[in-house]
């Protein structure tokens, strides 16, 4: 359980996870700076706080010698994160060389895309694994293609095809992950009503490749769809997401997605939440844009700023019934009817 944060500390959080905010006021009391510290790992949000904390300067934090071996120990895993994102880039390239000898259409998703397109300091966004996202008709082939490059299944096969994700460990360095998808919704329950493959991206795109509205497509589909919203990485994501899209266009282009691929409850909902825990009003806006039915309206009640905040402090139970409840609306809320 994470050291509970009072309201001002989660503010103080929450700007410390902002990329795009200026660094913030001094931290006089150590336990405070090592309670926002355990908190910034559990949210993946640590790269960004720790970056913010060496641009203020270390004259700036209170004298405690045990937070500072602390902080040298964080700054030295991150330095390790940084080295095994570059890792696992050079492997997903050779794996999309491999893809493209074979006629394989494919794209790599999420991490290395995010922190390339929608951060200013890539170091920002680590990422752990590789997403490569292909046709269903193509994941056969595909995996034969990963396995070549030295890679052996890690998940069961046929488990693997029912939920479309394929995960694959290096063989001489297990920690080292390529996750193949033919469908970025892994939930079959959730498939009925949404979906985001490489056909669908493909059409939002339009003639050029990762452009705003897709990446914000993939990272609201990431945060309620692949994940029950049980970091802030995951709404910093969308928060970057918003702040790419510089145009009426661009705008569009991402709601016409949201009604294509069933998901105008996800973008609601996560651009509602993304709005209010860093006080964004374009994802207010936007969020605004969808007319809610009963389920989203549902939904805003369950998915709130602290549902996300206290994910794993002393309310961790009424966050974790809160998000499965919102599962279940996911599972069962009618799919809307698109129209071209």
């Amino acid at each position: 359980m994470l050291p509970s944060l009072t309201t001002a500390e989660e503010k103080l959080l929450l700007r410390y996870a902002d990329p795009g905010a200026r660094a913030v006021e001094d931290i006089s009391s150590a336990k405070s700076l090592s309670a926002l510290l355990d908190n910034a790992e559990f949210h993946g949000i640590l790269p960004i706080m720790l970056r913010k904390l060496r641009e203020r300067g270390d004259a700036h934090l209170p004298r405690d010698a045990g937070l500072e071996a602390r902080l040298e120990d964080l700054r030295q895993k991150a330095t390790i994160a940084t080295g095994q994102s570059m890792l696992l880039q050079y492997h997903g390239d050779r794996i999309m060389k491999g893809m493209a000898a074979q006629n394989i259409p494919a794209r790599i998703v999420k991490g290395p895309v995010f922190a390339r397109k929608l951060y200013r300091n890539v170091s920002d966004r680590p990422f752990t694994d590789i997403d490569i996202l292909v046709d269903p008709a193509d994941l056969a082939r595909a995996n034969k293609v990963i396995a070549a490059n030295g890679f052996e299944l890690g998940s069961n096969e046929a488990e693997s095809y029912q939920l479309q994700e394929f995960k694959w460990l290096e063989k001489e360095n297990s920690s080292l992950l390529v996750e193949l998808h033919g469908d970025l919704v892994h939930d079959t329950g959730m498939r009925r009503r949404l979906s985001l493959g490489f056909r669908e991206l493909a059409i939002i795109d339009g003639d050029a490749a990762d452009t705003p509205a897709a990446l914000l497509t993939i990272a609201i589909v990431h945060a309620a769809g692949g994940h029950k919203f049980h970091r802030l990485q995951l709404c910093v994501d969308v928060l970057q997401g918003v702040r790419a899209l510089h145009s009426p266009e661009s705008e569009t282009r991402l709601l016409d997605a949201a009604r294509m691929t069933g998901i105008e409850l996800e973008l609601a909902i996560v651009l509602n939440v993304t709005g209010r825990l860093f006080d964004e009003p374009h994802a207010l806006e936007l969020a605004g844009r969808i007319k809610p039915d009963l389920s989203i309206r549902l939904a805003r009640q369950l998915i709130t700023t602290n549902t996300l905040l206290r994910v794993n402090s002393r309310e961790k139970i009424g966050s974790r019934l809160r998000r499965d409840a919102f599962r279940w609306i996911q599972r069962l809320a009618k799919a809307r009817p698109y129209v071209a």
